[in-house]
């Protein structure tokens, strides 16, 4: 994460500042489908935004287990994390106004930025958030979910429905489909699944379920022997409604 994207704030400080500051709820994102908080954050001199879902506004859905977003949420993260991408801004699971939720550091966006445009043409800095969403099995990767930020780089947020242990993938981003995976790609799919075995797969424990684990490895197994970016499926609409 860049400090500037942050009012400042370094990934760590950001962390430390999310899992011990004082939240204070300034607004809602009424857009949003679930509860989303737009809140200060404070703790000593550090002072940032972040977004606030708590569990008990999460509406029910029919294909994913009551009360789990946030911390499907706070899994994208950790995922995020082992690749090393910076792809999803620091998130936490804590107590807040509300009760239990998933805490995420706010992010400044380039109001300039063409978000259709940028989508169309394939940027090359939305491949990683491609795979990324391949992955975790992401179900809504709409427009609006990537965040180009002051410093140029490309943050993706809202990954409540990820994770599922059907096939789900919906995202606008089907420009690198059938496309052969690059050496980069093919070491961090390698390092995945290892990781898996070891500490991710440890702190994965707490937020899914043990088959939905196991159908995480399974994709990245897949995904390893196919070498390829996943084609649309034929049993699903590709693309999430709105796109953007």
């Amino acid at each position: 994460m860049e400090p500037s994207d942050a009012g400042g704030l370094s990934a760590d400080a950001a962390l430390e500042l999310l899992r011990t500051g004082e939240i204070a709820v300034e607004g809602r994102l009424v857009e949003a489908s679930n509860a989303t908080l737009f809140c200060a954050v404070s703790g000593g001199d550090a002072r940032a935004h972040c977004v606030y879902k708590p569990v008990r506004g999460e509406r029910p859905l029919w294909d994913f287990p009551d009360g789990t977003l946030a911390a499907r949420e706070y899994a994208a993260y950790e995922l995020s994390e082992q690749l090393g991408d910076g792809l999803v801004p620091p998130t936490v699971l804590r107590d807040g106004p509300f009760g239990v939720g998933m805490a995420q550091l706010w992010i400044d966006v380039d109001e300039t930025v063409d978000m259709v445009g940028l989508v169309r043409a394939g940027d090359w800095r939305l491949r990683r958030v491609a795979l990324f969403d391949a992955v975790i099995n992401n179900a809504d990767r709409k427009g609006g979910h990537l965040l180009p930020a002051p410093s140029g780089r490309v943050y993706a947020i809202d990954h409540g429905v990820t994770f599922h242990g059907d096939d789900k993938l919906r995202t606008v981003l089907w420009n690198w489909r059938g496309k052969r995976f690059d050496a980069a790609e093919r070491a961090l799919l390698d390092g995945l699944g290892a990781a898996l075995d070891g500490p991710l797969g440890e702190k994965l424990d707490d937020l899914l379920t043990q088959s939905e684990i196991a159908a995480l490895a399974a994709r990245v197994d897949r995904l390893r022997d196919q070498g390829r970016f996943p084609q649309p499926s034929d049993d699903w609409p590709a693309i999430p409604w709105p796109p953007f």
